[in-house]
């Protein structure tokens, strides 16, 4: 297995765009209209999106009205962000989550969505990614991170897909597996002839409900609701499909 720091400097890229070109923006836009709704954020908060990949969910926030600062490690996600409509509303910044570029106290609420967390080798550093979100956020401060839930995932993991991308003729396939407490998925990208071949491999760990309990008390967070769903449904560990955690800084 490549080592973790270089998948994610690797996957992050300009074929990123392809793999993950069917997420829906205006999807994108109600999970986070109904995400927030439980935050009690005042209008014109300012939040800090870690982890904002290609800006969906920043723009989102923005357009409800907050003042948004979007951070993501690639570049070229990053530009992608740029190049959306009404992009200028949002601030980007390229940075490391486990060394956020942001003064302290700087933010009302920070918010990782879309399982963009568990990327690391060691556990010692996704507590530090939890513990750079406190710090950035002011006292009583807000935060939401949302996650996969690892039971549902280990409980309904699709070994292999394939599908086409028209648009850049590009012929998909993922193959999944669980390997020492992580989901690790192997992409397989070639044109419609079966040539131009790149290869990726994404690794996330399977952090659970106690994991982030632990984890955030370490961080000195204060877990305040777990849902299992955009909706705000109840989480429960078998089934539900996401694991939703707001909280705040004491």
């Amino acid at each position: 297995m490549e080592s973790l720091s270089e998948w994610y400097e690797r996957s992050f890229g300009e074929d990123y765009l392809i793999v993950y070109r069917h997420r829906d923006w205006k999807q994108a836009e109600r999970e986070v209209a109904l995400l927030v709704a439980g935050l009690d954020l005042r209008p014109g908060a300012r939040i800090a999106d870690i982890g904002c990949g290609m800006g969906r969910h920043s723009l989102a926030l923005s357009k409800l009205g907050y003042s948004v600062v979007g951070m993501d490690l690639s570049e070229a996600l990053l530009e992608e962000a740029r190049n959306q409509e009404e992009s200028e509303a949002v601030t980007w910044v390229h940075g490391d989550m486990r060394q956020i570029p942001f003064e302290d106290e700087e933010f009302d609420a920070v918010v990782n969505l879309f399982t963009s967390f568990g990327y690391f080798e060691k556990d010692e550093e996704h507590v530090q990614v939890l513990r750079e979100m406190r710090r950035i956020l002011k006292p009583g401060g807000r935060f939401l991170i949302d996650f996969l839930n690892s039971e549902q995932v280990k409980a309904t993991l699709v070994p292999e897909s394939h599908r086409n991308d028209e648009e850049s003729d590009t012929v998909i396939v993922e193959k999944r597996k669980i390997e020492q407490g992580r989901v690790v998925k192997c992409i397989r990208l070639s044109n419609s002839e079966g040539g131009d071949i790149r290869e990726y491999t994404e690794n996330v760990s399977l952090l659970d409900e106690d994991w982030f309990r632990a984890a955030l008390e370490r961080a000195g967070l204060e877990l305040g609701s777990v849902c299992g769903g955009y909706g705000r449904e109840p989480y429960d560990r078998a089934s539900s499909k996401r694991l939703i955690m707001t909280g705040r800084r004491p």
